[in-house]
């Protein structure tokens, strides 16, 4: 959290203005923190403040701010947003995580929704993992560290249905370790 909130305060510290803004959002209660999410000319690391204290309070209004978040293109706002997203809990997150990580056109952004994914352990979490490993075996894959999230995710979940995909990753010099560990996973569960 400490991590977030210092980044997040040197975005706002570029601009002197933005300095009493970032104190406020810092001290603002929930329904101001949601005020906040939908004010106009507002700056990103603003939306973000909002949006990740509101979910880390459980506050479900933070919940479509915090989707678009886990989105970006900046891995720093989509790994706070998944953090967020995890503590959220709110039932449409796994849902949301598997439309991301499944996307084909956004499968650069995907590396922190397919680990939120595997936190949440929910029942649409191995069927994405397992989809999107299977599209990122193709050879010379630019997103192994994508795949290799889904293996280790694969791993943790220990879902059988995962065997056939695990297997074909063992043949992945980067995938390998990781794949054979994951399937020895499987045959102890």
């Amino acid at each position: 959290m400490n991590d977030v909130l210092e980044r997040l305060r040197a975005e706002a510290s570029r601009a002197p203005e933005y300095e009493a803004e970032y104190e406020a959002l810092l001290a603002a209660h929930p329904d101001g923190l949601a005020a906040s999410l939908t004010e106009p000319g507002r700056p990103l690391w603003a939306r973000e403040l909002a949006a990740y204290r509101l979910g880390l309070a459980g506050d479900r209004r933070a919940f479509e701010p915090l989707v678009l978040l886990l989105n970006h293109r900046d891995p720093p706002r989509c790994e706070a947003a998944a953090q967020a997203l995890a503590v959220l809990g709110d039932p449409r997150t796994a849902r949301a995580a598997a439309a991301l990580a499944t996307n084909e056109l956004r499968t650069a952004y995907a590396l922190h929704p397919v680990r939120l994914l595997t936190a949440l352990r929910a029942p649409e979490s191995a069927p994405a993992l397992i989809r999107t490993l299977a599209r990122l075996l193709a050879p010379n894959d630019p997103y192994w560290r994508v795949a290799l999230a889904c293996v280790e995710g694969l791993g943790a979940l220990a879902d059988q249905r995962a065997r056939e995909v695990l297997t074909r990753a063992q043949s992945h010099p980067r995938l390998a370790v990781a794949a054979s560990a994951a399937l020895r996973g499987l045959d102890l569960s």
